[in-house]
């Protein structure tokens, strides 16, 4: 059986407002773990954007999306946040009182977690994604189908063939290749939206003879018992091939969906959590959700918004992780206590 984790906030979402959470909660003593479906933290700015110029952040006349998630992560190392990557939060339990909050959160890939405070930073939802239409996938679904690399080793010695033409697709292609027993890269396109050195590399390791690529779309998996045999692939010419086939990993982008969190007994407004202007908290005590996923009067899905509602979500959530704890507001710019937690008093 997993272990429990205990903590004082989860934060659902990884992108640059719950990145700044952290920071903020840090400030305040207390510790975070985030959960997010993606691999890797950054949310929209490092998944559909990273090279995206954002000109309303202050203090940056302009930066990209990738380059304000980096600096995020470098402001909130000194917390040291636990990250929870490529999973998604199936389950939330009240295990406290409107007095006294306390979650247990769950997640997919059979982690638990019992915190204090739950801060819901997910952006429109969950990015899901998106299924080939290929008919019947269903049923190989987390068998031989997946949609993500959750441990490379269960991919070795394996015939993986990888559908797809942008970053995650190339690159997993790369990770997989020393591995696998064969990888196959399949593409509609000889042209990539992929980094031009992964896109080097595949076509390196394919003129070498160490992994295929072919032209062409999937059709058809065929199998049984949620194990696939072959993956029938419809070539540019027009011929029709089957491809030996154990996993099959298909990466056609994301969508974005409000996913469990509309199980969660939260008041909710056309897919959207209210919130109190004053604390940023949902109708239930101690769950509070800020950035594009809550609404309000007024409400401005920007990220400078964002910001604001994570300090002013953890001024109320420190009240619940150290109810009997003197709360002094303090700035970084003169507490000698908030500059040694940054590392940068002298």
């Amino acid at each position: 059986m997993a272990e429990t984790i205990a903590t004082d906030v989860v934060i659902v979402g990884a992108g640059p407002i719950g990145l700044f959470a952290v920071f903020e909660f840090g400030l305040l003593d207390m510790k975070a773990h985030l959960i997010d479906i993606l691999p890797k933290v950054g949310g929209q700015c490092a998944e559909l954007y990273p090279e995206k110029p954002i000109y309303d952040i202050p203090g940056f006349p302009v930066i990209t999306g990738q380059d304000l998630v980096e600096n995020l992560k470098r402001q909130v190392a000194p917390f040291a946040p636990v990250y929870h990557l490529n999973q998604m939060v199936t389950g939330l339990k009240v295990l406290g009182t409107a007095e006294e909050p306390k979650f247990q959160v769950a997640t997919d890939d059979d982690l638990t977690i019992e915190t204090t405070v739950v801060v819901i930073a997910a952006g429109g939802g969950s990015f899901q994604p998106k299924r080939p239409p290929l008919a019947g996938i269903e049923a190989f679904e987390g068998k031989s189908v997946h949609y993500a690399v959750r441990k490379m080793d269960a991919f070795g010695g394996k015939r993986v063939v990888i559908l797809g033409g942008g970053d995650s697709a190339l690159d997993w292609a790369l990770n997989l290749q020393p591995i696998a027993d064969r990888v196959t890269l399949v593409h509609r396109r000889d042209a990539f939206r992929a980094a031009p050195h992964s896109v080097n590399g595949m076509r390196a390791l394919v003129a070498a003879g160490k992994m295929d690529f072919v032209l062409g779309q999937a059709t058809a998996l065929k199998g049984e018992n949620g194990r696939l045999v072959w993956a029938t692939i419809r070539k540019e010419d027009g011929a029709i091939i089957d491809l030996p086939c154990d996993d099959l990993l298909a990466f056609f982008g994301l969508t974005m969906k409000l996913g469990p969190v509309a199980d969660w007994g939260l008041n909710l407004h056309e897919n959207l959590i209210p919130v109190d202007t004053e604390k940023f908290e949902t109708s239930t005590p101690g769950i509070f959700a800020v950035g594009d996923i809550n609404t309000y009067p007024g409400k401005l899905k920007l990220i400078l918004s964002g910001f604001h509602e994570a300090a002013l979500a953890a001024q109320k959530a420190v009240h619940y992780v150290f109810p009997n704890k003197k709360i002094v507001f303090q700035y970084t710019t003169s507490s000698t206590s908030l500059q040694k937690k940054l590392g940068v008093a002298g």
